[in-house]
Order: structure tokens, then sequence, then C-alpha cells
């Protein structure tokens, strides 16, 4: 018998008739690029098969648990396995980046359960970034059936009535960085025992540690050491991640700790036959069909034929083929609304060919209530789901045995995530067939378009700052709530540490005495790791009072505004109100034949510059900005053609946000050299700016909702035109640091987007962008290759 990679059996969906695993992939994308006119594929790569290299058990691996594994079908660990499992064994901190499917599991359960059964009193606890990875890493520790090891799931779902058996008797606890913030590390001392005995820390899938999350997240792990030394523990960290750039120094930094990468991946794979998918565009309006975005998203009716079809309705008609064809698809959308649009939509048109097949379909997201989750996971682990349109709930480790595609609709932020995803399909070692729809924006068309942008480049690196201040103090403030700093805190915590205790002195938050800092409040800080604007807003139906799920804060403005269209398992429903203070949106069933769109306007002051390249007539910046945003109004368009029907006014509380910000000036006479004119200024910058962004995600860990930016053709602080493109994070989150370190290839790319781009004047493809709160006007994008061509020509590479 070969060894495996994975530890859960495999379940692999029946091939459809007449497709062998070879072919298979291949005669499905030929199908599916026949079913309309023209060819809408760019590129297809094809990601060759590979063959594992297994390495013999560590000889300290007992007996009992090389035949739980075997029982599993594991009869040897491929060598990755073996490297980063013994090192860790030997006490080293250690991180697993591989691919998709590659058996990290396997490099920590071997030296973790190792030394829970040689030594009765050791405990591990383990993190994951979602409840449903934890609780399936958790199905798989049980069903090696280890006597002693007692595994549990401490997570926001468990019952009160089991945590304290948990934390009396479990040895292998498995949670979350929300969990241990909010529960295990404030009762640490009902954790004492625990962690006294605490062997290993595991980090499943910290590729998804970043920004002001993971940023958070090291302080979190930073409280948990602190804990542990008190209680004269010293864990062994344990790492997971996707395939990325540079993982020891990304771990090092989430950790505080030196660690070592295990990179190569030495597991068997499965072929897989990757398509670039770009929507067809839209035909005039006087071909006889209705565009399906408004004139207004283009400012130009002559314009329209450059609209592309939606991504959404194309993943969607995407999916209803696969499942057709008894395919096992998953399609990864990047918004809840969208998951719920996408499956909706392949329903529906899977009804409309088999009355009933439209069942087959669901759609999965945060949000949903803990039974639901569970159901859908149950149903497509077993068969009775067919195709599933989810967030990105869905990409990280979960076992989705059998799956043959998987469909991302609009690239989904940053390679690794990309090759996540992607990886969910071909789970046993079959072919696959992987297919990247693009959306109607800049970042997405230029990525078809170069696929050696995909496909050739490296995987970047994951960005977080632990001395972000904003996420350094309320850390530190946690900390003292749990046990009072000393100055041998300073070390552990890092740079700013004790500039951060001084303001919270000075806040009146701590109190200075010999002995050390003391949180003097009774209550607990009230921190989010997330970031995410506030707590969570309840979705209630208002006739019923029945919570349908939850949004977070700061989308509530955006989403559940009175007025809002809101999808839920594809009923929707219509916001009566929204109630900040009370976390509370009522909302009533509804099918309007519209949808809303919300509407934002933005300021921006410079607060302070940390660096700056003087380039002649245009000058690059970094530093402190303060952003002041209020979401003011919302269109009503039509679903079938688009068409704007009224915008109407809101009254929402203005938001303000501290940040770091990347900015360029230019002089003026740059400009009119140029051959831009003055009254163009404002929409070449505009439309720069706007691609920009879009762009910005190529060199950096985010997406362009991570992210927010400002045009202006004089603005009072520079004195000078300026863009500008921020952290949507309170303190930064890292991404305009990196656009600053790369902003001569961020600029250029930023460029070619624009410039490669078909159209005449401008469209969501290159300068248009979705979120834009001045409804994409003014835009001028032949003046804006010729503002990136100044900046691009003046700055040093």
């Amino acid at each position: 018998m070969s060894p495996v990679s994975d530890l859960k059996p495999s379940t692999a969906a029946t091939t459809p008739a007449g497709h062998g695993p070879g072919s298979a992939p291949v005669d499905l994308l030929r199908r599916l690029r026949a079913r309309g006119a023209g060819d809408p594929v760019t590129h297809v790569e094809r990601v060759p098969a590979r063959a594992g290299v297994p390495a013999p058990w560590p000889s300290w691996a007992p007996a009992e648990l090389r035949a739980a594994f075997a029982r599993r079908g594991v009869v040897a660990p491929w060598q990755h396995q073996a490297e980063a499992a013994t090192l860790a064994y030997e006490g080293g901190h250690v991180i697993v980046a591989t691919g998709t499917a590659s058996g990290k599991s396997l490099a920590y359960q071997l030296p973790a359960l190792a030394t829970l059964l040689a030594d009765p009193r050791a405990t591990v606890l383990y993190l994951a970034p979602t409840k449903a990875l934890a609780a399936d890493q958790l199905r798989a520790v049980a069903e090696l059936e280890l006597e002693g090891v007692r595994p549990a799931c401490y997570d926001g779902d468990t019952p009160r009535a089991e945590r304290e058996w948990i934390r009396r008797h479990s040895r292998f606890v498995l949670t979350n960085p929300d969990m241990l913030h909010h529960g295990i590390l404030p009762g640490h001392a009902q954790w004492s025992g625990f962690l006294r005995r605490l062997a290993y820390v595991v980090i499943d899938e910290c590729h998804t540690y970043r920004g002001v999350f993971g940023s958070h997240v090291a302080h979190v792990l930073r409280r948990l050491r602190r804990q542990c030394t008190r209680f004269g523990a010293t864990p062994v960290f344990v790492l997971a991640s996707a395939t990325s750039g540079d993982p020891a120094t990304a771990a090092g930094r989430l950790t505080g700790l030196p660690v070592t990468a295990v990179t190569e991946d030495t597991s068997p794979r499965g072929g897989v036959t990757f398509a670039l998918w770009e929507p067809p565009l839209l035909p005039p309006p006087d071909s006889g069909s209705s565009p399906s975005v408004p004139a207004q998203a283009t400012g130009d009716h002559d314009d329209l034929r450059q609209v592309r079809r939606s991504a959404l309705r194309e993943t969607a008609d995407l999916l209803a083929d696969t499942v057709a064809e008894g395919v096992r698809t998953l399609a990864f959308v990047r918004s809840r609304k969208g998951a719920e649009v996408v499956a909706a939509n392949a329903r529906r048109a899977l009804d409309d060919a088999v009355p009933g097949l439209g069942d087959r379909v669901a759609a999965y997201r945060g949000g949903y209530l803990r039974e639901e989750r569970r159901e859908l996971e149950r149903a497509l682990l077993h068969g009775d789901l067919l195709g599933l349109a989810s967030t990105n709930a869905l990409e990280l480790g979960v076992d989705l045995v059998g799956l043959d595609a998987v469909l991302i609709c609009g690239y989904p932020g940053t390679r690794a995530s990309l090759w996540q995803q992607a990886g969910r399909a071909g789970r046993s070692g079959q072919e696959a067939l992987a297919v990247l729809v693009a959306r109607d924006d800049p970042l997405d068309t230029y990525l078809v378009h170069h696929p050696e942008a995909i496909f050739g480049a490296p995987v970047e690196a994951t960005v977080l700052d632990p001395a972000n201040p904003y996420v350094l103090a309320p850390q530190l403030a946690c900390a003292a709530a749990e046990a009072p700093l000393t100055s041998a805190d300073l070390a552990l915590f890092g740079d700013g540490a004790k500039e951060a205790i001084d303001e919270l002195v000075a806040a009146g938050a701590l109190r200075q005495r010999p002995t050390g800092w003391y949180w003097r409040h009774r209550e607990r800080p009230d921190v989010d790791l997330r970031g995410e604007g506030g707590a969570p807003v309840c979705v209630v139906e208002s006739s019923t009072g029945r919570l349908l799920g939850t949004v977070d804060g700061g989308s509530s403005h955006f989403l559940l505004h009175p007025g809002a269209v809101y999808l839920h398992q594809g009923v929707s429903y219509v916001v009566d109100s929204l109630d900040l203070a009370d976390g509370c949106a009522l909302v009533h069933t509804e099918e309007p034949d519209w949808s809303t769109h919300a509407r934002d306007v933005t300021d921006l002051s410079v607060v302070s510059v940390r660096s700056y390249v003087d380039a002649g007539p245009v000058g690059m910046f970094l530093g402190e900005v303060d952003v002041t945003s209020q979401v003011v109004s919302y269109q009503r368009r039509r679903i079938a053609t688009g068409e704007v029907i009224d915008t109407r006014p809101l009254d929402l509380p203005t938001r303000e946000l501290r940040t770091v910000a990347v900015w360029f000036t230019l002089s003026p006479q740059s400009l009119t050299a140029a051959g831009v004119q003055p009254s163009d200024v404002p929409g070449a910058l505009h439309a720069a700016e706007h691609a920009a962004i879009g762009l910005l995600p190529l060199m950096a860990t985010c997406d362009r909702w991570d992210i927010g930016g400002l045009s202006t053709a004089l603005h009072p602080d520079t004195e000078a035109p300026t863009v500008f493109v921020y952290d949507g994070h309170p303190g930064g989150a890292g991404f305009a640091e990196r656009a600053y370190g790369t902003a001569s290839a961020w600029l250029r790319a930023t460029r070619d987007a624009i410039a490669e781009c078909g159209c005449e004047t401008g469209c969501p493809s290159c300068v248009q962008s979705p979120k834009c709160g001045n409804g994409n006007n003014p835009l001028s994008k032949p003046d804006a290759i010729r503002v990136l061509d100044v900046v691009l020509a003046n700055l040093p590479a």
C-alpha cells in the first residue's frame, strides 16, 4: 500500500460516464467553452501530476500511534511530514508551508500525539481560524481512537455544561484565536492545569492571520506565551500554512519566536487543468438585449459594448452546467451576498431544466447559524449536495473529499488564496478542473491577460504589523487585565511596548506601581481582533422574531441600511430599520425587482510623514492620515436591466479612521507638459486612483476592500495634485507600507492594466470602481495613463 497524504478516508465522487480520470477535466472544460458564442478562455495552464516521496516513520513515533494511522490508511509519512514532525518533536518551532492536501495535519499530529501518549500529563492546544476547520480536525483526531487523548472543541458553540469538563479533562483542545482571546486567557486561573502542562501549540492555516487580524493574533499568542511562562511551561509552536513567501519570517513575526520552515512538498498530487475565464462582452443596447448595468456605470451609452457579463451570473451558469453533468463543484464567491446570488441563480437554472435538481445546490457563508453550517457540511460530504457556492469560509483545510471542479468567482486577493481554493478539488489524487472567472475589475482583467502573474510568480509574503499602536495598546491592556505587566514583558511585546504603556498610564487605563503596571478598571478591555468596526449586527425577521444571521459591524452601514436588500439562503429581505446601538436590523421578506447600492463620501487629512522620496516633479510619501467617511445615500437599480430607479438619502453616523497611507504628488507643470489639461486633472487622478487600488493586491496580501483611496487636483495638506491609497483599518495593516516599498512595480502594473484595456473611455475592467462614492465621475482613462507615465518616468526603480 502506498502512503497517503491525508488522514481522512476518500469518498471521491463518481466520474461522469464516458470520461476517464485523465480526460474528464479537459473534456468538461471543452464542453463549458462551447456553450456560448466566442471563447471566454484566455489561458489554460496544465499543472502536472506529481509522485510522492515517502519516508520511514521516525524512530520516536510509538507503535500504538503508527498502528492508529495505519488503520486510517497512512502506512508511512511523506518526507516533508517526517522532517517537520521531527523538528517539532526535538523542541524546535517549525512551520510547514506546503500545498493544499499535502498532509500538513500529520506533520503536527505526529509529534503532538506521540508526546501525549508518552506523557500522560501533557496537553496540546490547537488553533484554527474557523470553527469548521476545528470541527474537521476534531473528527480526524477522534477517529484515531487513542486512549487518554480526549480531544474536544472549545468555542462559542460549545455548551456551557461541557466547558468545565473540557478544562479539567481534555488533553487536546481545539479552539480559535477569538476564544483564546475572549475566554481562555481571561480565565487563565481556571485553565492553569492545562496551561502548566502545555507541550504544543498548533496554529493551523496561519497564512490567514494577516493585516490587522494577524497583528492582533500575534499579540494574543504573546499573551499565551506569557501565561505559560508564569505557569512554568514552554510549549513548542508548530504552524501549518499554505505555500507563502518567506514563511519562516512571517511565522516568527506572528509568534515572536525563531521558526524553521519546511517548504518542499513531497506529497503526490493529481493533475489540475486551470483555466482563466473572461466573461463575454454584453451586446450594445440596440442589439435587442438588455444590458446588465446602467448607462451611468460607464457614463456613455456608446461604451456599453465594453461592459462584460457579470462574473456572478457567469459563475452561476457554470455551476449549473457542472452540477447538471453530475460533477461535484465548489464555487468560491468573494462576498456573502454574491454567494447567495450564485446559488439562487444556479438553482433556478437547474430547476428550469430538471425540476427538483436545484435542491442539489446551496450557499454556504459566515453568518449562518451553527445548525445550518453543520448540515451543509454534512450534505456536501455525503453527496446530497452536488454544488455549493461559498465564501472563503470553505477555503481552508476542511476536507471536502470527492470534488471534481472548483469555480473561483473573481481573484480572491492573493495567489496563496487562489491556490488554496483551486486545491479544494482533486483531493483524492484524481484529475481536477479549476476555473478563475474574472470580474469586470482592473486586477482580474490584468491577470487573465497576464497568466505569468499567476503561474510564474512566487506566492506573496504574509503582511502583518504587531507594532501597530492601534493593536499594541489594546493588547497590552488585555495582558495587564490578566496579570500586571512587568519590565520583563516589554521585550515579549516588542517595539513600541513602553511607549504604548506610557500612553495607557496617561489615559488612566493603567496604574504604575513598583511591581509593574496594573489594569485599573473592573471590566476587561473590549478588543475586536478582526478590526471589523464593532460588534456583529443581528439580522432579525420582524414578523416572527427569527434570527436570520449576523453581519459584522464594519459592513452594516453598507449592507443593512434602511431600505437595503438582504439575501439569506436564496430568500430576499428588505431592511426596515437599523439600530446600531442595539446591534439589530429588522427585515421583512420581499422579492423586489431592484437591488441596492450604498454610496459614501470621504475626506482625508495628513497627520505625519514617515518616509518620502523626492523625485523632482513627483513625490512619493508614506505616513499617517485621518480619514472621515459617511454612507450618505443608496441607489436602487433594476435587476434585469441595471437601470437606476432612484437615489435615496440616508442618515447614518460619520466614521473616523486614523490609518497609514501611501500617496504621490505631481507638480501642475509636469501634468501640463504631459498633455493633461487643468480641467482634466480631477478625472485623470481619480481614474489612476481606482486602478492603483485595484492592482495593489498584486503586491500585498490584501484585496481592494481592505484599502481605500482619495484623489484631488489640489489637496490642502500637500498643496499639489495628489493620489492617496490608505489601509482601511485603524493604525494600518501593513498594506500601504508594502505599496510604498514596491511603488514602481505596483504603478507600472497599474499603468499597463489601463493601457491594455480595450475600452476607449474607461470601464470596470480598468478605471471604474464598484465602491466609488462619487458614482465613477469624473474619470479620464487617457489622462490617467499620462499621469502614471509622469510618475514612472521620475520615480526611482
